[in-house]
């Protein structure tokens, strides 16, 4: 996913000290500390906290808590609140090396920050077959980004909550989209067609061709998976990762200079206490990098 455009090198914009993706416990620890650590901070997330953190069923290992998920998450807010903590609601969808820092895409906005603090968390669901070889070969999983590549054409989306938003922005473009999503959604894009089918694999041979379900095949000439966490390595192309989860050190840092991760994404125990503490490592470990004058390489 890196980008050779020049245009993307020499974007210059405000340039934060971090920029921190990922709107859960670790992204908001890692907020908070960046703030108390004077830090120029940007934190991203689509909603704080989220709807795994207010459906936990009792939260029993965060000192000084006792409670419900809907508990916790409101214990967050107020917190949030008090020390003017601020959410910038916004997926980011690529992160780039750049002439100084990184560069991070959303859509169409662009941020440059020195450092990047990923918290984005993990997929926990078993993916499917094919999605990751035929990414960039008819697997997105942005589609403002890459929606206009199938104008006229049949493609898949394979939605992971309840909205729908990105199905319809791209129905603007194609012929039809197949909507496949394990909950009932509204749609108002009449070349929307929803498919109570789980697709199982992603198929072709040089590029997309088909999507596989249970019931049978559907040709089409793009897949995309909306809603769902990007995996680390796709988000940004040359992170060291086992599995699912990004390698880091004690302080959070990855294989990459500058980068630093932090939550379920560097892996077991899916904790928020585990959570909370790699956050504000990972604040410090950026507040040591800038001072040391360390550069990327």
């Amino acid at each position: 996913m890196i980008r050779a455009d020049p245009w993307y090198n020499n974007y210059m914009n405000k340039i934060y000290d971090t920029a921190i993706v990922g709107g859960g416990i670790a992204g908001f620890s890692a907020a908070l500390t960046a703030k108390s650590l004077k830090l120029d901070y940007v934190w991203f997330g689509e909603k704080a906290f989220g709807k795994k953190t207010a459906s936990a069923e009792y939260v029993r290992n965060y000192p000084s808590f006792t409670g419900g998920g809907a508990e916790f998450s409101a214990a967050l807010e107020k917190q949030k609140a008090a020390e003017e903590i601020v959410l910038t609601e916004r997926r980011i969808d690529g992160v780039y090396k750049a002439a100084e820092g990184f560069f991070l895409t959303s859509g169409e906005e662009n941020y440059t920050a020195r450092t990047v603090i990923l918290a984005t968390g993990v997929e926990l669901g078993a993916g499917v077959k094919g999605e990751r070889e035929f990414l960039g070969k008819g697997v997105s999983y942005c589609a403002v980004c890459d929606g206009a590549l199938y104008r006229g054409k049949r493609i898949a989306a394979l939605l992971s909550s309840d909205d729908a938003e990105e199905a319809e922005y791209l129905a603007s473009f194609a012929e039809e989209v197949l909507l496949f999503s394990a909950k009932p959604v509204q749609v108002k894009a009449k070349n929307i067609r929803t498919v109570a089918e789980r697709v199982v694999a992603v198929e072709g041979e040089k590029r997309v061709e088909r999507v596989v379900t249970g019931a049978g095949a559907y040709p089409v000439s793009g897949v995309f998976f909306l809603g769902k966490a990007l995996p680390p390595d796709v988000l940004f192309a040359g992170l060291k990762t086992e599995g699912a989860s990004v390698v880091v050190g004690r302080g959070g840092e990855t294989s990459v200079k500058g980068v630093f991760a932090a939550g379920d994404v560097t892996g077991k125990p899916y904790q928020f206490a585990k959570a909370a503490g790699e956050g504000c490592v990972a604040a410090y470990s950026v507040k040591d990098y800038l001072k040391s004058g360390k550069k990327d390489e």
